[in-house]
Formats: C-alpha cells, sequence, structure tokens
C-alpha cells in the first residue's frame, strides 16, 4: 500500500467515513449479516458506486417536473453557460448553483458520496478536475483510480443530442412576422429549473423557519422591540412533485419532499382614485346620504325609530348615539372633500353647488387673492363667508334631506320637530373662534 500524503488522507478519510455511515444506515446488526457487510469494504463500495454511477445524470432542468411520464431528456447547463436576461432564471446562480441528478433512485447513493465536500468543494468537483490527491485516495492501483474518477466525472459531461417530449410542453409561439426565424418565436413552457426551485425553497424555508425571522416574530407576540429585519413571502402556494415518491422526478425534489414553492401572481389591488362630488349637481348631501357609513347609520336610525321604541333614558341614549354616528360622518365626508381639492376648486363652471356648500366645502377660497375671470364672483363669496350665515343654511339642506329620507323609509310623520332637532345637531365645521349656534330657521 502506497503511502499517502496529508492531503490525500483526508480525502480517504472522508470516503471512508461516509461508506462506514452508509452501512449503520443500512444494516441494523453487520454482524450477523456478514455478506451483507462485505458490500461495505472500502474498495469494493467504491468498485460498485463508479460502476452505477453511469445510471444516473447530472441535471440543472429536469424532465419530469413536467409531467411525470415525459420522456425527454433533462439538461446539465452551468449557470455561465446559459443568455444573461432580464429575468430571474437559472444564469442568476453563477457560483452557487445546486446539482440535481436523475436516473435509478437506486443509485442515488452514489450522488450523495460525490456531494462529500473536502477542503470546500464536494469529490464530484475534485473529480471534474482530475485531482491527483482524490485519485491516490481512491485506490493504491493508479490505473484503477484514474477509472473511477472518469466514471465519477461523468456524471456531468454531456449525455448525447438532447430530445424534447410532448408531454413537457415545449411549445413555441410565433411572436414576429417570419417563422423562418428562431428569434420571431418565443418559448411559452421553459424546462423546470430544479436548481434555481431548490435555491429558491431555501431562501423561503429560512424566510419561514430561521432563527433571526423567529426571533423577530416572538418579539411581535411578546410586545417587544426588535432590531433586526424581518421578511416574509404572501401568498405563497405549493405544488408537490412526484406524489409519494419524489425522488422518482430527482434528488433534489426528494430533498424538498416533492415541495416546490409558487410565489402569488395575482393582479394589482387597485385603489380607486377618489373622486369628490362636487361637479355638475345642486348638492353634495345626497351622495354624503350613499356613503357606507351614512347610509348604515341612516337606516339603523329608521328601524330603531319605526320601532316605536318606549320614551325613556335607554331610547334618548341610543337615537344619540346614532345621530351622532351620523353627525360624525358628514364631518369626515367634508374634510375628505377639502384635502382631495385645491383651494378655488369651487370657481369652476361645472361647479353648481348651493353658494353655502360651497362656502362650507371650499373655505381656503376666501383667503385666496381675487381672480381677475371670477372677480364678481369672488367678491360675493368672501363677502358671504365672512358674514356666517352659511353653517345654518347648510344645516337646514341637511335637515330636509334627512327628514325626505326618513319618510322614503317609511317614517311618514316626520316633520317640523324633526326638522328643527337635525338642524341642532348637525355639525358644520367654520373657521370661527368659537363654535357657530345653529339657528333654525322655519322649514321650506
Amino acid at each position: 500500500m502506497q503511502q499517502l500524503n496529508a492531503r490525500a488522507h483526508t480525502f480517504r478519510q472522508a470516503i471512508a467515513g461516509f461508506i462506514a455511515a452508509r452501512k449503520d444506515e443500512k444494516l441494523k446488526n453487520p454482524e450477523q449479516d456478514a455478506i451483507s457487510a462485505q458490500k461495505y469494504d472500502y474498495a469494493t463500495w467504491l468498485a460498485d458506486a463508479a460502476r452505477r454511477v453511469n445510471q444516473l445524470q447530472a441535471a440543472t432542468h429536469i424532465a419530469k417536473a413536467t409531467h411525470s411520464s415525459a420522456g425527454g431528456s433533462s439538461l446539465y447547463v452551468p449557470p455561465e453557460n446559459l443568455p444573461c436576461r432580464a429575468e430571474i432564471g437559472t444564469h442568476m446562480l453563477k457560483g452557487m448553483v445546486p446539482i440535481d441528478v436523475v436516473g435509478n433512485a437506486a443509485a442515488l447513493d452514489v450522488f450523495k458520496f460525490l456531494k462529500t465536500q473536502v477542503e470546500g468543494k464536494t469529490l464530484l468537483a475534485w473529480a471534474e478536475r482530475g485531482d491527483a490527491d482524490l485519485k491516490a485516495a481512491l485506490s493504491d492501483n493508479p490505473q484503477m483510480a484514474e477509472a473511477w474518477v472518469k466514471a465519477f466525472a461523468g456524471l456531468v459531461a454531456p449525455s448525447g443530442t438532447a430530445q424534447s417530449h410532448a408531454l413537457m410542453k415545449q411549445i413555441y409561439w410565433l411572436t414576429g412576422e417570419n417563422p423562418l426565424e428562431d428569434r420571431d418565436f418565443c418559448l411559452l413552457q421553459p424546462v423546470f429549473s430544479s436548481a434555481l426551485a431548490h435555491v429558491i425553497h431555501a431562501e423561503i424555508q429560512d424566510t419561514r423557519f430561521g432563527e433571526q425571522n423567529t426571533e423577530a416574530r416572538n418579539a411581535f407576540y411578546k410586545k417587544q422591540p426588535y432590531d433586526g429585519a424581518y421578511k416574509d413571502y404572501k401568498g405563497l402556494a405549493v405544488r408537490k412533485l412526484g406524489g409519494t415518491k419524489p425522488q422518482n422526478v430527482s434528488q433534489l425534489n426528494s430533498e424538498r419532499g416533492g415541495v416546490n414553492y409558487l410565489f402569488a401572481s395575482l393582479p394589482p389591488t387597485w385603489q380607486s382614485q377618489y373622486k369628490p362630488p362636487v361637479l355638475n349637481r345642486t348638492t353634495v348631501l345626497s351622495a354624503f346620504f350613499k356613503t357606507k357609513e351614512a347610509f348604515v347609520a341612516l337606516q339603523k336610525l329608521a328601524q330603531f325609530l319605526k320601532s316605536d321604541p318606549a320614551p325613556n333614558v335607554e331610547t334618548r341614549q341610543k337615537r344619540t348615539h346614532l345621530e351622532q354616528e351620523i353627525a360624525f360622518a358628514l364631518v369626515e365626508f367634508a374634510a375628505l372633500i377639502k384635502s382631495s381639492l385645491p383651494a378655488g376648486w369651487s370657481r369652476a363652471p361645472a361647479c353648481e353647488l348651493a353658494l353655502c356648500e360651497k362656502l362650507w366645502l371650499d373655505p381656503e377660497r376666501s383667503t385666496l387673492p381675487e381672480n381677475d375671470e371670477f372677480l364678481e364672483d369672488d367678491r360675493l363669496f368672501k363677502e358671504a363667508y365672512a358674514l356666517g350665515d352659511w353653517p345654518d343654511e347648510v344645516a337646514q339642506r341637511f335637515a330636509n334631506e334627512l327628514n325626505a329620507l326618513l319618510r322614503k323609509a317609511g317614517l311618514v310623520t316626520v316633520g317640523n320637530t324633526e326638522y328643527e332637532h337635525w338642524v341642532q345637531q348637525v355639525m358644520i365645521e367654520a373657521a370661527w373662534p368659537v363654535p357657530v349656534r345653529r339657528r333654525v330657521k322655519e322649514k321650506i
């Protein structure tokens, strides 16, 4: 037996360690199964592994991931051999591509063996380089060691002409003008990249179950501060490949338990731009009572009053609460319009609102410099704003509208008493140092 240098000895220790672990895994009682145990002798197991490695094919793109009965070729294409594209793809995995294998599932232990690392690289990588110390570690017979290294390195060697298959769904769609030009076609179904799927799976698993995110979630649940970052992937779906036998698809698919994550592919949720209901109408109050908040509160109030409640404290409190819901909704309605439009919007010819509602909803117009185009209107606007009658006029219009809606809801008896009550309850914001007192005028 030749004397091994320190580096070759490291290789041999790694190889012997894998074989011993494999033996312990498969043989529960090696002493009672001496014949089976002989298969795990160092040279015997390596010779068998070198023979069985040709039953496997290294791959980055897997045919059976598209369909379990696909008979096309799986491909091994290093990322550096792929064109750089703007889309996310296998070409982005340079330097960190995980190698997958397809073939006889009974030979997958050979691939696990070749993934054993020495000095930060796999035995497969050292075999591809024809490393002399690896050869020395494999066998004292130089010819045998050379043959085994070539056999192991052949795992990633090209395996003839690549072939597609109907079940791989390699459909090309003509997007250009000339069907004789390859560049005028678009491939609708790329070959499934197991390498990319594996990297994405590892990232998502780390996000979901990694230590950093776990600490962040614990801090959140305990309402404690946390200085680190928190990542999450919303709307994930899972596609299981291979059913109960994920190893029949590929080795990496087996390591993932057949789990392949799918990101949410959903259209954006558009938020409609708010369009204040102030143009081409004589009042905004009809639009106000169609808002969700006002409509719901009004229905509650109508139903409560129609129930003919007893005249007691509880009734007054319930009615007051419902009236306040409507009043607060009116304040929010007005505030939204004011914040959505620039000062002076009521000058627009399409604004047909009553002057009191213009003063209510466009109060900042009174502070703008006079516009020659609207000179007379601006002067009337400022005078009316300073006079201060407009909050009462808005309140009276509100009371009339509310009474009309209550009658429509079946409360035919509402009249002046309710009208005066609504005028007193409505809240109209005015730019005055003290709240403007509601002055009830005779119902029109």
